[in-house]
């Protein structure tokens, strides 16, 4: 069958297509979340399974990371085999997240054989807290050499065990896990956000104790993951290599209709998706993960899902859930679900915005505003720690957003700009600037503002408006750092905000302490540190349009950094400053830091090699054979026109309009092959450095002349589904 003619046949299926019904759709009155977290082995299964002294002692550890007694291991083990098999799982995983930016599982069987024929269910605590997976192809950056093959897994007991299962009710139960090497290094990305979380929470604790609050036990870091993705139809989708390889299109023409109408955004949405939508939520519901909203978003064909906040390590082992049970769930209403940042050229690419806020163990917000006296001073330090941490340490914020993919949405007018900055609204601005200054930076002057522990001015809760193009902006009570991509493991933005943040509340803490020890009272010394600081990281605050050429410029003159890819970036992780941000605190060791750097470098030139040869591949037996065949019922045409009317000038010209673009493509098919086929470079970073400088563009040239030619030929003859059809048949 020919391509058109299994073109045709899939959208002929697609008009007549009918929304898929859920699997686990609620009986008639049941509420949507009446099955609210059934698949997960939650604090009201434990209750019921586990004496209470285990399980008081296990909260313990899940609430407050005290250290899991061993002795407990196997009756809480026998609790979850039990639990599991009553729910027809048949197999166990040591759920992981390697360096590969993905999650990992090996499966093993409950059921054991016995020299008699029978079988029995085995599951011991030490199979519970501790796996022992092959380490050899997993990505360690010369940590481990392939044939050191031994890795290990062990139990985080902070975040739920689940069950998993496919659409025919096979479950395998699934125990979120940190993973390390033989050497004892990490080798994943929970590992150092689990040491980030316990040094921010330490440091944060010391200011705590210096306003005087002597109940708090603990600071979590809390994250709320928006999460944007595209809906494509499968039929369609398998008729695009480029998506299939790459989750984006290396060639495609612009559409008549894009999102210029705006039309898409927030709008009603298609009954198919919406389906869609529902089965995913009922099946996030069951796994214990809080989806709260849905909507259309900017760009036709793309929607997006979120949360409510959670502990950060749970929302970042939620949302790689979030993210697998879309795929999965995907299959079964004929989509595909797209996660890369910009998988169509021409309209908006996908994001994730990461919410970002710290509580202490009573409950409180750290970032909220607040309505006291005491707790608007609270604010006022913590404030002043972001500001801090963002503005000396951006170069590890941005480290923490780097990606091949990520580099086509930042400062492409439709994301935040690679420069980052701190978007505080008019009104707290003015705050900061009167306590920095002692006036209004706008001339109205005004006394200084008194800050001390009992008497502040009230600070209303909603402080700003929305800045869309600020890539950290408050929003009441949180940050929202929106930068993140899409595909990206929330992990690395926040090990970096995490250890940057600790770094401030470290410096901070130090500076009151010193002056607490010299004799100034506690109200005089938050008030001359406040004024300090904020003056001092005055830079990195920027209320208007992130996306003008005029703020790059400004940034440049404000000495903000601008590191426009994730090249420019990762040549910058070994710098000692940077390095020292996530050593100081044991988040990363310097070893662990710089193998890091040399699997992103890699993954960064693999990505834009396998692109390189799709593209390759894909213009040369798809796109090229059908321009040549059309170029030569062009020539007839010509050649019968002149013949016959003697006047075939128009039909001339058409003619060598579309020669010149198939030369175009002929030469710029070659010139790419010559520059994979090159040497890329002795090490990783001139391997990464010439996949950005040589590769990329031999690629978009080859893309010039193609798209062009797809606007010429005819469209029944194009070998590709467009853009169109991509977007817009939901």
């Amino acid at each position: 069958m020919s391509s058109t003619t299994v073109r045709e046949t899939a959208l002929d299926a697609l008009a007549v297509a009918q929304p898929v019904a859920p699997l686990d759709a609620p009986e008639p009155g049941q509420s949507l979340a009446s099955g609210y977290g059934r698949d997960v082995f939650n604090a009201r299964v434990m209750r019921q399974r586990l004496p209470r002294d285990v399980y008081d002692r296990l909260m313990q550890t899940m609430t407050r990371r005290a250290p899991l007694d061993p002795a407990d291991a196997d009756v809480i083990a026998g609790a979850m085999k039990d639990w599991a098999l009553e729910h027809g799982a048949t197999h166990y995983t040591h759920w992981f997240q390697p360096m590969t930016g993905l999650t990992a599982e090996k499966h093993d069987a409950f059921l054991s054989p016995t020299p008699d024929g029978q079988v029995f269910g085995e599951f011991s605590g030490k199979m519970l807290i501790k796996g022992e997976p092959d380490a050899s192809s997993f990505p360690s950056g010369g940590i481990r050499s392939t044939f050191e093959a031994r890795g290990y897994t062990a139990w985080d007991p902070t975040s739920p065990v689940f069950l998993l299962g496919d659409d025919h009710g096979r479950k395998t139960l699934y125990i979120p896990t940190v993973f390390y090497s033989y050497t004892g290094e990490a080798l994943d990305r929970k590992t150092p956000l689990m040491r980030s979380v316990e040094a921010v929470s330490a440091q944060a604790l010391r200011i705590l104790r210096l306003l005087g609050n002597t109940t708090a036990t603990s600071v979590q870091a809390m994250v709320g993951s928006e999460q944007e993705y595209f809906l494509v139809d499968r039929r369609l989708y398998i008729q695009r290599p480029d998506l299939m390889m790459c989750g984006r299109t290396l060639y495609g023409a612009r559409p008549a209709k894009g999102q210029e109408m705006e039309d898409h955004y927030f709008g009603s949405i298609p009954s198919r998706v919406l389906a869609y939508m529902q089965d995913v939520e009922q099946r996030l519901f069951a796994l214990g993960i809080p989806a709260h909203t849905r909507h259309n978003e900017v760009a036709p064909g793309q929607f997006e899902i979120a949360p409510v906040y959670e502990d950060v390590n749970i929302a970042t082992d939620h949302n790689m859930l979030t993210m697998e049970v879309m795929r999965r769930t995907a299959r079964r209403h004929g989509y595909v679900c797209l996660l890369h940042e910009k998988p169509f050229a021409g309209v908006n690419g996908s994001g994730k915005h990461n919410n970002w806020s710290l509580c202490d163990s009573d409950g409180h917000n750290l970032l909220n505003p607040g309505e006291t006296p005491m707790k608007n001073a609270q604010f006022l330090v913590f404030l002043a720690a972001v500001l801090r941490a963002v503005h000396k340490h951006g170069v590890n914020l941005r480290l923490g957003i780097i990606g091949a993919s990520n580099d086509h949405r930042l400062g492409a007018n439709e994301a935040p700009p690679a420069v980052l900055s701190v978007y505080l609204g008019e009104s707290l601005s003015g705050v900061i600037r009167s306590i920095a200054y002692g006036k209004e930076a706008e001339g109205g002057g005004v006394a200084p503002i008194e800050i001390g522990v009992s008497v502040l001015p009230e600070i209303p809760r909603d402080l700003s408006d929305r800045n869309r193009t600020s890539p950290f902006a408050f929003t009441g009570n949180k940050f929202e750092f929106r930068a993140l991509g899409s595909s990206q493991n929330i992990a690395a933005a926040n090990i970096s905000l995490n250890a940057a943040m600790a770094c401030a509340l470290d410096d901070i803490a130090a500076m009151l302490e010193a002056e607490l020890a010299e004799g100034t009272p506690l109200n005089a010394a938050i008030q001359g540190l406040l004024a300090k600081l904020f003056a001092e990281h005055m830079p990195i605050v920027f209320d208007g349009n992130g996306y003008s050429e005029e703020w790059l410029a400004e940034a440049e003159r404000r000495g903000l950094p601008n590191l426009r890819d994730t090249v420019a970036a990762l040549a910058h992780y070994g710098d000692k400053d940077v390095m020292d941000v996530f050593d100081r605190h044991n988040v990363l060791s310097p070893r662990e830091m710089l193998s890091r750097q040399e699997i992103l470098l890699e993954s960064y030139t693999h990505t834009i090699a396998i692109e390189g040869h799709t593209a390759l591949k894909l213009g040369r037996t798809r796109i090229l054979p059908v321009a040549l065949a059309y170029q030569t019922r062009l020539a007839d045409a010509a050649s019968a026109a002149a013949s016959l009317a003697g006047d075939a000038e128009p039909e001339k010209a058409y003619f060598l309009r579309v020669r010149g673009h198939v030369r175009g493509l002929i030469a710029a098919l070659d010139a790419l092959e010559a520059v994979l086929d090159a040497r890329f470079g002795d090490t990783a970073l001139a391997k990464a450095e010439y996949a950005r400088d040589r590769v990329l563009p031999a690629m978009n040239a080859c893309r010039g002349h193609a798209d062009a030619l797809e606007c010429l030929c005819a469209n029944h003859d194009w070998p590709l589904p467009s853009y169109a059809e991509l977007l817009w048949l939901h």
